[in-house]
């Protein structure tokens, strides 16, 4: 019998960090669970090139490589860490494409193989709190979650604990310490913008809360600073799902992996309910079914919502689970282009310790705590570092032979750089829609996106970009060059919504445990549900989120209530 004609208990579409830990959490309750992943199973010691020197690339480490390729990822290739080291791991926009008017621009990045994103992602991991989950009832915009940080906190502890997390607690109501790995250490000239902004503005500053491995955890080797992690890690140093979830889902002996599996939507019985994943064969383009009790969309935000787009029926004719009219909209990221970088020259010729640190800054969230800014709502987090240049000033320096050399050498200056990451209000006219004309390379109908920042969001990247400025000062920077340019929306990759949580079926999709009010066995459990974006990083708050629902799930379908 193949994969296709078994029935499951649960059909997971997706394997990023979600997919992979729902999986997890499924197998080792127990049930029987098929996961459909749309690319292929990556081989570590074809597919990353963590320990590749310039020299060692066709093309010496050139931006994209060959004119082809760039002509095949124009998207993708705005994307910082999208180069001829990590190409591969990103999608052929001209097989994936999708549409956006001309004066709403929307720059989806995309990963597909086992693994998605949690191969490529940045691994910074901050919880939200109440001033993010009830930041309605402070504010009077929007809706609150249906959940406060009381509920999620132990699931976070859960997905912690088991992925690692490295970081330092701090004590902050808007940032919420976590179950932390011994934290990475900052430079001198993070320690001095450290105690500058505190004496000053009482500010904190600490060092990222990343999950990259300070020490042997769980069966994976600490990180050994190589330096390059988005080029994959193949010692499983950082959390991925192929490095972790996975591996402990196939243990059970429970967990089916159908790779290049193109999910175009879901079927359903005469009574509405999620009867099986339909799905294209990348290769072969052939079609298939895979049946289960339940399923659970893990795609990402916004292939999670094209799938429920595309799953119309007559019980569902606008998309599966769409009785509210709202699957698609208050589509967010974060904002980001505020911030300000300049020199330290009080460190000149201090060397800097921290070797090739995967890691940076973090400075969280001060506006909109204690007192309510005059301009706008809700609040903005800065990543950064400070570091010494290690050859970037040569050309600025004069001189030739021995002397040129030497004066490069022993006159290296620091630098240091912050920039912010501020919430996006949920706002309905920010959505994707299916395209009813155009398709991908399977035939599936793709998304058109439309979305922009508003005057909230600019605001704010001022701010971001006034307040960088005066924190430089306060450390005795100099040359400061300070940005205020707003980024296009979807740049952060940190987009969620489209089909949000909510206690009230008729303004929302999914319910507290990510469960969809009109289809008991059809959970969303990725970034989609979130109902507003916060200011902070959200994998590791998709996956505490998923620990909860799957624990939910497994309770429903023993009871036979799914």
């Amino acid at each position: 019998m193949s994969a296709q004609d078994e029935r499951y208990d649960v059909v997971i579409v997706g394997s990023g960090a979600t997919g992979g830990w729902a999986a997890k959490q499924l197998t080792e309750a127990g049930l029987r669970v098929a996961v459909l992943e749309a690319g292929r199973k990556l081989d570590p010691e074809r597919d990353f090139n963590e320990h590749k020197r310039s020299f060692e690339m066709p093309f010496r480490g050139r931006r994209l490589g060959t004119r082809e390729q760039q002509a095949r990822q124009p998207v993708q290739s705005l994307c910082y860490q999208c180069d001829e080291y990590t190409n591969h791991l990103f999608v052929d926009d001209t097989e994936h494409p999708y549409t956006t008017p001309a004066d709403r621009p929307f720059h989806w990045i995309r990963g597909r193989h086992v693994g998605g994103r949690s191969i490529m992602w940045a691994r910074q991991t901050y919880r939200l709190s109440d001033y993010d989950f009830k930041a309605a009832s402070r504010d009077g915009f929007g809706i609150d979650w249906p959940l406060d940080y009381a509920t999620i906190a132990p699931y976070y502890d859960q997905v912690e604990r088991f992925i690692g997390v490295s970081g330092q607690a701090e004590g902050l109501p808007q940032l919420p310490d976590g179950a932390f790995l011994p934290p990475m250490q900052l430079t001198c000239g993070e320690e001095l913008l450290k105690s500058a902004i505190r004496d000053k503005f009482g500010r904190a500053l600490t060092i990222g809360r990343c999950a990259i491995l300070t020490k042997d955890h769980n069966g994976r080797a600490k990180c050994h600073y190589c330096g390059p992690c988005s080029r994959g890690c193949r010692t499983g140093s950082y959390y991925s799902s192929p490095s972790s979830s996975l591996p402990a889902a196939e243990a059970t002996g429970r967990l089916t992996l159908i790779p290049n599996a193109v999910v175009s939507h879901v079927e359903v019985d005469d009574a509405g309910k999620c009867r099986s994943v339909y799905y294209v064969d990348r290769i072969t383009r052939q079609h298939r079914e895979v049946f289960g009790s339940a399923v659970v969309l893990c795609a990402s935000t916004l292939e999670s919502t094209r799938i429920m787009l595309n799953s119309t029926s007559d019980q569902h004719p606008t998309g599966i689970a769409n009785s509210s009219g709202v699957l698609g909209h208050y589509l967010m990221d974060h904002v980001m282009g505020g911030g300000a970088a300049g020199v330290l020259p009080v460190l000149k010729n201090t060397p800097d310790t921290r070797g090739k640190r995967p890691n940076g800054i973090y400075i969280p969230r001060f506006r909109n705590i204690n007192d309510r800014h005059s301009k706008f709502l809700r609040g903005y987090g800065y990543q950064g570092n400070a570091s010494v240049v290690k050859w970037g000033h040569a050309m600025s320096v004069e001189g030739f032979g021995e002397s040129f050399k030497n004066e490069v050498k022993n006159n290296r200056p620091w630098t240091i750089s912050i920039g912010g990451f501020g919430e996006h209000l949920p706002q309905y006219d920010n959505f994707c829609e299916l395209d009813k004309v155009h398709t991908d390379a399977w035939g599936i109908p793709i998304l058109h996106i439309s979305a922009a920042y508003g005057d909230n969001e600019q605001k704010m990247i001022d701010d971001m970009a006034d307040a960088a400025e005066e924190m430089l000062h306060a450390a005795g920077a100099e040359d400061i060059e300070v940005r205020r340019d707003i980024s296009v929306p979807g740049l952060a990759i940190h987009e969620v919504g489209t089909a949000r949580m909510g206690d009230d079926p008729g303004s929302s999709v999914l319910n507290t445990w990510e469960q969809a009010h009109d289809v008991s066995n059809l959970f969303v459990m990725d970034g989609s549900g979130y109902p507003s974006s916060a200011c902070q990083n959200p994998t590791v708050t998709f996956m505490a989120l998923a620990t909860r629902a799957c624990e939910y799930l497994v309770e429903e379908f023993k009871a036979a209530r799914l």
